[in-house]
């Protein structure tokens, strides 16, 4: 008799409809090497990950948790174009670059967005990112041509108006398909100028889940058991990627042509999730992911639909990432001549994620704000967790959760 799984448990709204031909072809590697540029943003972006996460973490100890350290890097990423001297170099250290040249980072970045978004024709990854500054304000040529050619961004001139604000919220509704339909609330005559990315991802499982075989079952959260709609999928219905280690288990999902997976970190009966978490960075995580195998596995996971928000500006400013919300102290002269007035006034995080038994839906929006100073064998998920959705070849970090009681509704 075959051992009985134990479930995994996450919610996400459901993708596309499984092609009723089978999967598609799965992909065994990158259609081309990763540049040098490439692979440092790549692997600069998962290190920012892993720091922004665990202190998230700290921050929030009993909360779900959900980001995408990698819209903030953009985002963050385009307002480095515009800084100078200490600001800039704080700004580079705590996305993770070290020494890096800023043409280097922008190399990188701009191969990153041709590159992730055509791996799988089944699954939807769509990067966009925006500069809006108020018309009235000078701002160099430099800085607005240098971030449309390295983040393919739309650069818009506005009045920074009520005209504005929906202008803004409806570019971010449209780029994640309605998922997140506001970043902005109002504009104060102290904002200058935002700088926004936008992430959708929409991928079908590989193998689904049956909807008739979920139903009811226990989720050991923070502050008490649960009950949940656990989705369950038999062994033999498709491989999965899995591994024990002595602190947690871990288990792998794959989307579509198995470019992108969803990981998940479970820790071990008598383990915590806040150790795991604060523990989390580079060289765990490979620990991690070494030992994962293909096995032919049933699966237990809890449908999930979270949405997150976060105001980011103390979480980078403990990160090292200071001098740049200093007003008259930050140095954005790059990025306009009255660069020693602006400062960052804020960073807004918002998010979406929604699994199901066809797959994962998620997005996520990040507004940098500058302000001026003179101006206005089994897996069993049934306990609190962690997620990373991931493009596998890179190892790029799409988004990173963590989960320690289920949303109602």
């Amino acid at each position: 008799m075959k051992a009985a799984i134990p479930m995994l448990t996450l919610s996400i709204l459901g993708c596309g409809v499984t092609d009723p031909k089978g999967p598609p072809k799965q992909l065994t590697q990158l259609p081309r090497e990763l540049t040098v540029s490439e692979t440092r943003v790549s692997r600069s972006a998962n290190e920012f990950a892993f720091t922004l996460f665990r202190r998230l973490n700290e921050a929030q100890p009993d909360a779900n948790v959900f980001v995408s350290p990698l819209s903030v890097s953009f985002a963050l990423g385009m307002a480095m174009n515009g800084a100078a001297s200490t600001t800039f170099d704080q700004m580079r250290s705590t996305l993770g670059f070290g020494p890096q040249e800023l043409a280097e980072i922008n190399a990188g970045y701009r191969g990153l967005l041709s590159l992730e978004g055509a791996l799988d024709p089944s699954t939807t990854f769509q990067i966009a990112n925006s500069v809006w500054y108020r018309q009235t304000f000078a701002f160099n040529q430099s800085f607005i041509d240098g971030v449309r050619e390295a983040f393919q961004a739309e650069v818009r001139a506005s009045p920074f108006d009520v005209a504005t604000v929906k202008q803004v919220n409806d570019w971010v509704s449209a780029k994640t398909k309605g998922k997140i339909p506001t970043i902005v609330d109002a504009i104060s005559s102290q904002d200058v100028m935002f700088l926004i990315n936008a992430i959708y991802f929409k991928g079908s499982w590989r193998n689904q889940f049956d909807p008739a075989g979920t139903r009811d079952a226990l989720f050991h959260s923070v502050g008490g058991d649960q009950t949940v709609k656990m989705m369950h999928r038999k062994d033999g219905a498709g491989t999965i990627g899995f591994a024990t280690t002595t602190t947690a288990t871990i288990g792998e999902l794959t989307y579509g042509n198995g470019a992108f997976v969803m990981t998940l970190v479970v820790p071990n009966q008598n383990g915590s999730l806040a150790t795991l978490a604060a523990g989390l960075d580079t060289a765990t995580w490979a620990s991690w992911l070494e030992p994962v195998r293909e096995h032919d596995f049933a699966v237990s996971l809890p449908k999930l639909r979270l949405s997150y928000e976060r105001e980011l500006a103390d979480d980078l400013k403990a990160l090292g990432m200071q001098l740049p919300f200093v007003a008259g102290g930050a140095d954005f002269t790059r990025m306009s001549p009255a660069g020693k007035d602006l400062f960052i006034a804020f960073v807004k995080h918002k998010t979406f994620v929604d699994v199901n038994e066809e797959g994962t839906e998620a997005a996520a929006v990040t507004n940098v704000g500058i302000g001026v100073t003179s101006l206005p064998p089994c897996l069993c998920v049934d306990r609190p967790f962690l997620f990373v959705i991931r493009e596998r070849f890179s190892g790029t970090i799409l988004f990173m959760g963590k989960i320690v009681k289920i949303p109602e509704g």
